[in-house]
């Protein structure tokens, strides 16, 4: 019994016909009656082996497949890559019609899967089927260790985290930018009536077609080339997605995941092409690495990609020093199995690169515009680093939501406006044990970003009461008078923190 995964196909290597959708639909019936879904991988195979999955480690499923189930087979076949016995797999799938297609190739008795076709949960329930090339099914900085130059990737975190930050509300026109295996666009398919997908990969248009084929959804505008290059300048969307190929390398060995310029020219420029697509109101959403450069300020760094006419919210995840960054990325490509001397020449020139440019660390995380054509955009850049509660696409178009009636009021106006406090917002008193006065309150969110922020005892007081019965400024006259303040200076110096209080989200306006 062979344990080992099999190694990324050739660019050349052929896919599954996209002009047989009666085989296609026949093929995604056949699956979905074997529980071949993520449900169903959970149920056989058990949680501890179905993580392994992710992490390309496939010998805890084989060990879970030994029995002669047709989902047995199924998950041998297309999930661990391994060739099974024509009858098991004629018992669950239209085989004849499958190899015509080109989804499975056959030799004497025994049949192979030609791509890795892997169950995805999709949104309000759905069992949708990711497509990639063989031993790719695990996206980026998995160690898939592939050199191919066109090799496609499946879904890996990033691909998971961008969806759930996708804000998903229904739009006439979605476009997802370096779309590779499609899961972007899958997604857009359910909350927009023209989904367009580009990307410099023939491949990866071909593997797009066959997830949204396969998955059952409608098919998308497949558009090849780099960037907006395929998207004339008139045409314009609702919603802008994209996962690019944003590692900061000194080559572009691996069109998956980089993007062929300098430094973090590629996300620099994606982002400030986007805000000339969006129409009024509209949405870009992307991952991205940038650059810490010495001398410079990061955050000052970010705004300055931020397009005339957009609103942005900037949110630093992790940093990285350069070495981490290289080393990760390095045995992405399974450099480091290379001998020694050639894995060190490659390390060196990362850094050799990386230290041409002043660079000191890297960043990651996510960048949201929205196009406002407010005269003052609202440009926000923070870092954090702490654990969130995805799907985050609510919390994202809930904080532009904020923006806007922050923008619309002026002190006066919030004073007389009624807030209430969040859902799942608690109170923290921290100070020495027997002490009379804590010696600071913390308030506390544990949905959404999960953030904590402390408040002195008159913001405390004020978030606890607000339930949008009383104005904000009847709550600080009644504070006022409770601990023997001037009820107009409290009015005074109070405002900035309610509208902090409202940006982060721990007070919502009752209208």
């Amino acid at each position: 019994m062979s344990t080992s995964h099999p190694a990324p196909p050739a660019a050349s290597a052929p896919l599954p016909s996209t002009d047989r959708p009666d085989v296609t639909a026949a093929l995604r019936d056949a699956l979905r009656a074997a529980s071949f879904t993520a449900d169903g991988l959970l149920e056989l195979l058990g949680a501890p082996a179905y993580a392994a999955l992710a992490r390309s480690e496939v010998v805890p499923a084989l060990r879970a497949t030994r029995g002669d189930t047709p989902l047995e087979a199924l998950v041998r076949l297309f999930l661990l890559q391994q060739p099974v016995p024509l009858a098991r797999v004629a018992a669950a799938l239209p085989v004849e019609a499958c190899v015509e297609a080109g989804w499975l190739t056959r030799t004497d008795d025994e049949v192979a899967a030609t791509v890795d076709v892997r169950p995805y949960g999709g949104a309000d329930g759905d069992d949708w089927f990711i497509v990639s090339d063989l031993g790719c099914a695990v996206g980026g900085a998995g160690g898939i260790g592939s050199r191919q130059e066109s090799v496609v990737l499946g879904v890996g975190g990033a691909s998971t985290t961008l969806a759930g930050l996708t804000v998903r509300t229904p739009v006439g026109a979605a476009l997802d930018l370096g779309t590779g295996s499609g899961i972007q666009a899958l997604h857009a398919s359910r909350h927009a009536t023209r989904v367009t997908a580009t990307d410099v990969n023939p491949r990866a248009l071909h593997i797009t077609a066959l997830t949204l084929a396969l998955s059952g959804a409608p098919a998308a505008d497949l558009r090849e080339g780099s960037l907006f290059e395929p998207v004339p300048e008139e045409e314009t969307y609702d919603l802008i997605v994209s996962n690019p190929p944003f590692v900061i390398s000194p080559d572009a060995r691996l069109t998956y995941r980089d993007g062929g310029m300098a430094g973090d020219d590629l996300c620099r420029t994606l982002v400030q092409q986007a805000g000339g697509r969006l129409n009024p109101g509209g949405f870009a959403q992307f991952l991205a690495n940038w650059q810490h450069v010495e001398g410079e300020d990061w955050q000052e760094r970010l705004r300055s990609w931020v397009p005339r006419g957009c609103d942005a919210w900037i949110v630093q995840r992790e940093v990285q020093d350069v070495t981490q960054y290289a080393e990760l990325w390095l045995r992405d490509a399974g450099d480091h199995r290379d001998d020694t001397a050639r894995y060190q020449s490659r390390y060196d020139a990362w850094l050799d690169a990386f230290e041409a440019r002043k660079v000191k660390a890297v960043g990651f995380g996510w960048i949201t515009l929205r196009r406002s054509e407010a005269p003052e955009p609202s440009v926000i850049v923070e870092e954090w680093p702490h654990s969130v509660e995805q799907p985050l696409g609510d919390v994202v178009r809930a904080h532009f939501d904020r923006v806007d009636f922050l923008r619309a009021h002026d002190d006066a106006a919030l004073l007389a406006g009624h807030f209430r406090l969040a859902a799942e917002v608690v109170q923290e008193q921290v100070g020495l044990p027997g002490a009379e006065d804590p010696e600071h309150v913390v308030l506390r969110q544990y949905r959404g970003m999960r953030r904590a922020t402390t408040v002195d005892t008159v913001g405390a007081g004020f978030a606890g009461v607000c339930d949008g019965t009383l104005s904000a400024g009847r709550i600080l006259d009644a504070i006022a008078q409770l601990v023997g303040e001037d009820p107009v200076a409290l009015r005074d110096r109070t405002p900035a923190q309610i509208r902090l209080l409202v940006e982060q989200g721990f007070l919502e306006p009752a209208s």
